[in-house]
């Protein structure tokens, strides 16, 4: 049973989960030849104060970018 997880950004809007998640599970399905129903999903949303990309924390980086306009 394959199960995929993804990291991202929390996404406050259940039905673009939802489709997102279908989406997913019948590209999966589709690739590795299997039924949907046994494909698991696992989304982990993060906050922007517990990621780091570059040495800083994504939250500092979407204030400096706000600064820059």
């Amino acid at each position: 049973m394959p199960v995929i997880r993804i990291d991202g950004p929390r996404v406050e809007d259940l039905n673009r989960k939802r489709q997102f998640v279908k989406d997913v599970t019948n590209a999966a399905a589709a690739l590795y030849g299997l039924p949907p129903d046994i494909i698991t999903v696992l989304l982990r949303e993060n906050a922007p104060e517990n990621v780091g990309a570059g040495g800083q924390l994504l939250i500092d980086l979407h204030k400096s970018h706000d600064t820059d306009n």
